[in-house]
């Protein structure tokens, strides 16, 4: 479970079920707080645009736009079901513009970030289109600006796998299909080679990470 691999391109995001499923359950997910709460130490002090991927209900970044209340956002998502969420959410907030965009596709034109945000969305596309997009990301990041993904990543071993599952009460024969999980250190590696600096995994429970780099 720890090599870059091809995985079969199967994402139920796109049905109001599966969407609806996940927001039932997402507050319930252990220690996410902490995992949030690690996301906004990294952020830098000064942030005019941040970019939130994979913005589901917007709840990240409703929690980043209060840390930095002089920040403007930009929430990206393709699932009909989030996108109503967002809009419902950010109804009247001329701070924040959504864009409906699916991650599985290179991002579109929307300019430079000081920071760009995500929480559990990229382990939805496949290895090669991770890789591609923080790519992306380097690429509109200004300089000092930072990269923070709060993701869902693979465990070392089936049983360690397993025992995650457990703690979430999930069944394996439950485990969501969309999930195209990769480990820690491959995703680290490839944040180093696209020249982000003080690339580090800044929190860890099971398998949800915070990992995070900077362009300097």
């Amino acid at each position: 479970m720890s090599e870059a691999t091809d995985q079969p391109a199967v994402n139920l995001w796109s049905s109001a079920e599966h969407a609806l499923a996940y927001l039932a359950q997402a507050s319930g997910i252990p220690r996410r707080a902490e995992g949030e709460a690690a996301l906004l130490e990294c952020l830098p002090p000064g942030v005019s645009r941040v970019l939130d991927l994979g913005s589901g209900d917007g709840h990240l970044l409703g929690l980043v736009l209060a840390a930095r209340p002089d920040a403007r956002g930009v929430a990206i998502d393709f699932s009909p079901t989030m996108l109503e969420r967002l809009r419902a959410r950010f109804a009247g907030n001329d701070r924040v513009s959504i864009i409906e965009h699916d991650l599985d596709c290179p991002l579109p034109a929307m300019g430079t970030f000081d920071a760009i945000v995500s929480s559990f969305a990229i382990h939805h596309v496949s290895d090669t289109r991770k890789q591609a997009l923080y790519a992306e990301v380097f690429s509109v990041l200004q300089p000092g600006g930072v990269f923070c993904n709060l993701e869902h990543v693979a465990s070392p071993t089936q049983p360690l796998h397993e025992q995650f599952l457990a703690a979430l009460g999930v069944a394996p024969a439950d485990e969501d299909p969309s999930n195209k999980l990769l480990d820690v250190h491959t995703q680290l590696q490839w944040l180093r080679s696209l020249g982000f600096q003080d690339v580090d995994c800044h929190w860890k429970w099971r398998e949800l990470a915070l990992l995070a780099g900077v362009r300097s």
